[in-house]
This record gives C-alpha cells, structure tokens and sequence, in this order.
C-alpha cells in the first residue's frame, strides 16, 4: 500500500528531532460550492535536527515513532 506524502509549513522546531507541520487544503463546501481552507497539523520525525521554523517541507506516513509521531521528513522543497 503506498504511503501518503503531504505538504506543508513549518510551525515549530522546538522538541528533539521533532517538527510540526501545517497542511492546508482546499474543500469544496458541499451546500454552497464555494472552496474553504482546512487546516491540520502534524508532527513529523526529523532526525538530523536540520529543519527550521518557516521552512516548506515534504512529509511521508511511516509507522509510529512515538504516541502523536507516525510521520517524517522527507524533503525541504
């Protein structure tokens, strides 16, 4: 089964190899047909410590690293 890769800003880098990450999508209101922006955040694996606060990265699913942890950082774009 492929593993789901997302996209997104950097809003924290304040723990230990770790990173949370916002991803924003567009969703078409199913009353009214007009676009609405959902937010969500994720925590993300980042194991040399190297990703900063506002930088855009790549996020893949892997399994659970830690209770909240189940993605990491695959690319800064």
């Amino acid at each position: 089964m492929p593993k789901r890769i997302l996209q997104g800003d950097v809003v924290s880098d304040s723990g230990d190899k770790t990173v949370v990450v916002l991803v924003e999508r567009r969703v078409m209101h199913p009353k009214y047909k007009k676009f609405v922006k959902k937010s969500k955040k994720f925590t993300a694996h980042d194991e040399k410590n190297e990703i900063k606060k506002g930088d855009i990265v790549r996020i893949q699913e892997c399994r659970p690293i830690s209770k909240r942890k189940t993605w990491t950082v695959i690319e800064k774009v």
